[in-house]
């Protein structure tokens, strides 16, 4: 792949990622409703995040796609786990 395919890829892969973690939401809202879900998905997925966002802005040269990407996961998965319990 060229460079310019490599940044739509990764940009395309960064909106997923958000959009899939800012899912998160409407489970936050039936916790918070009384319709309590389970709290180690959201937990691994808060773990997971973590890493990653580490692992991208440790890197020599910066990921920040993936940490950008990640960032709303760790977030939004400790307030589900959280609104779980």
């Amino acid at each position: 792949m060229n460079e310019k395919q490599i940044r739509i890829l990764a940009t395309v892969a960064t909106i997923a990622s958000i959009c899939m973690y800012t899912s998160y939401i409407f489970q936050i809202q039936a916790n918070l409703a009384g319709h309590k879900g389970n709290p180690i998905q959201p937990l691994c997925a808060a773990i997971n995040c973590t890493l990653w966002v580490a692992y991208g802005l440790f890197k020599k040269q910066r990921d920040w796609p993936i940490a950008i990407a990640n960032s709303p996961g760790v977030v939004l998965g400790l307030i589900t786990c959280i609104t779980s319990l």
